[in-house]
């Protein structure tokens, strides 16, 4: 499964705009809606008012960068440097779990962990979180970057030494309002709103139903939700897409999917390729990482479960955003009948992969 990049490719707003105006909304039985979308309200009129609504005066120049869950701008500033603005998508989050992510980069970056948190204004209600024309928005300065280099081993130790100390402060910062991973919020209901959505094709219902059944039993006997494992606050969408590496050290990005579960979370979608490669990253990575972190290697046991999980939540969330007119078009090759039996194929290798015998460590790493 590709990894999405949520914010870093940038594309004229009003082309994707005028694109989206002329889309006609169908549900999952290809049947014409009436539905609006509210983002379709969210015009280059309104994103402007918004930014200059905080004192800034703007230039009118406007990219929608490439977000798909929420949408994000970065807007032109007369005189100053661009910034960043980041329109939540209704319905979502809580103030209180958008807080809560604020709070926690925000005690990163004091800690002068590179993370980027969101900007402070004393005419907001909550100084990192203002509410335009009902939607929610906070804005960040502009960073750039480039992707990290998995096969750079220094980058690999960087990045260990630095999500090891993310995960020394998530460790005794205590989500109160943010999600937890749990087998039945990524999966079971996932698979069941596809499945009540009538997204699966009707011939390949039976073999997707008996696939998933098979999955989720064996995630159910992983330990993934039991005292087996500590909990900390996490990053939790730590892929390579939302990592930037400037001056010559790594920058983490989106903090939007901030969750509580296992350490593994934040380090298994850095690795790529096969086994003995795998294996090689991780160790680079744990070398770096164990200066600021321990590493329970039981957690290594969880990698092909949360994987799965993780494949398991993309359709799910595809599929619940697909009356969002954005989404039909930057996904254009989903919920066609190849994509489901492509999916069903998947899945099965995603079955074998659970009985694969785990990454191991070095005794030095016990």
């Amino acid at each position: 499964m590709k990894e999405l990049s949520m914010d870093d490719i940038p594309e004229d707003f009003d082309n994707i705009g005028n694109r989206i105006q002329n889309v006609t909304t169908e549900d999952s039985l290809g049947i014409k809606s009436n539905y609006v979308h509210p983002y379709e309200k969210l015009t280059p009129d309104v994103v402007i008012d918004a930014v200059e609504s905080l004192g800034y005066i703007s230039d009118a120049r406007i990219l929608a960068l490439n977000s798909y869950e929420n949408r994000v701008y970065q807007v032109g500033i007369e005189g100053e440097d661009p910034i960043i603005i980041k329109f939540y998508r209704p319905e979502r989050w809580n103030i209180n779990q958008i807080l809560e992510e604020h709070e926690f980069t925000n005690q990163l970056y004091s800690l002068e962990i590179p993370v980027v948190p969101p900007k402070e204004f004393s005419g907001l209600e909550y100084k990192t979180l203002g509410r335009f024309r009902n939607f929610l928005f906070s804005v960040y300065p502009r960073q750039g970057g480039r992707a990290p280099e998995l096969d750079n081993l220094d980058h690999l130790f960087q990045l260990g030494q630095f999500i090891g100390r993310i995960h020394s402060v998530g460790a005794s910062f205590d989500f109160k309002f943010r999600n937890s991973i749990s087998i039945h919020d990524f999966g079971e209901k996932n698979v069941k709103f596809l499945i009540d959505n009538d997204f699966i094709p009707e011939d390949l219902l039976p073999a997707y139903k008996s696939i998933s059944k098979q999955l989720l039993k064996i995630l159910s006997s992983t330990g993934l939700n039991s005292n087996k494992f500590k909990n900390i606050s996490l990053h939790g969408d730590c892929h390579p897409g939302n990592i930037l590496w400037r001056k010559e050290r790594p920058h983490f990005l989106d903090f939007d999917d901030a969750i509580t579960g296992p350490a593994i979370q934040d380090l298994w979608m850095l690795l790529s390729g096969e086994k003995e490669n795998k294996q090689k990253q991780f160790l680079e990575i744990l070398d770096g990482y164990e200066n600021f972190y321990h590493f329970n290697r039981s957690e290594l046991a969880l990698i092909e479960p949360l994987r799965v999980l993780r494949v398991l939540y993309y359709n799910g969330w595809l599929a619940k955003r697909w009356r969002d007119p954005a989404f039909p078009i930057s996904f254009p090759w989903f919920n066609t009948q190849k994509y489901w039996s492509e999916h069903i194929l998947e899945l099965k290798e995603l079955l074998s992969s659970l009985n694969e015998p785990a990454l191991d460590l070095p005794n030095k790493f016990s």
